[in-house]
């Protein structure tokens, strides 16, 4: 029986098809929304890590600074409320990889670091904001998993030389990667179909890649209203898991 939301949603869910039918050349900019079907928790909605108590704000906790001052307290943060590593893809991050298979999506440009796209096989995939994943020694750099940080006792620490070992994410007060700005921007610009989901478009630089968008479709899907105006050809208000379950991907 399908959901309430999706059967609201009917003539919409017929415009999207279409759109995605017609293009041959589309590219994905996602954020928090759509992994929080997957059980992640995002950081701006009601229930949301920015709205929850603490004693340093999440701004604090997630940034340079204070993982170099406070690095025990970042890492008590860090493991229990972004490291969620029994999280399994949801529709939305399989049927974006179902379209790249079939050649009709070129990239993922996700501002999530959970590396759930991959996991549900997504290869051509812009980590804006790093992924938890990757994990080096910022002495020798060397590389550890994930695992080895989150089920490690107390701040990691690089086996082979002491060093701290520091999650390949990007933290308040530092740069993005430049090669994935550039990877991301060229695939945005290319694009002849560009679908935003799950992100309220409020993060900075991230949220202003779109505007290199010269393409013919713009859809947005979001349970909310985005943090600027965007003027997409098709919106859906709708959590993006249950839209893009009905999308037939076709070769």
């Amino acid at each position: 029986m399908l959901r309430e939301e999706t059967i609201m949603y009917e003539k919409e869910i017929g415009q999207l098809q279409s759109m995605i039918d017609a293009s041959s050349n589309i590219v994905f900019f996602g954020g928090a929304g759509v992994s929080t079907e997957s059980n992640i928790p995002d950081f701006r909605s009601a229930d949301g890590i920015y709205h929850q108590a603490y004693k340093y704000s999440p701004e604090q906790v997630v940034s340079h600074s204070f993982f170099m001052e406070h690095t025990d307290t970042f890492f008590e943060f860090y493991k229990e409320k972004m490291m969620i590593l029994d999280a399994k893809p949801n529709p939305a991050h399989l049927k974006l990889a179902e379209l790249e298979e079939a050649g009709k999506l070129s990239a993922v440009v996700t501002q999530n670091i959970d590396g759930l796209h991959q996991a549900a096989g997504s290869k051509s995939v812009y980590e804006l904001h790093g992924s938890i994943i990757r994990n080096y020694c910022m002495d020798c750099h060397t590389f550890y998993d994930a695992e080895y940080v989150k089920n490690g006792p107390g701040v990691p620490r690089c086996e082979k030389c002491g060093g701290l070992v520091k999650p390949d994410v990007v933290l308040y007060e530092e740069g993005l990667d430049s090669q994935v700005i550039q990877g991301a921007i060229r695939a945005i610009t290319d694009a002849d179909m560009l679908i935003i989901g799950g992100t309220s478009l409020v993060v900075y630089p991230a949220a202003g890649f779109i505007d290199y968008f010269r393409g013919k479709y713009l859809a947005v899907i979001n349970k909310s209203e985005t943090g600027r105006t965007v003027r997409a050809d098709l919106s859906i208000s709708a959590p993006i898991g249950q839209i893009m379950s009905r999308i037939e991907v076709k070769k």
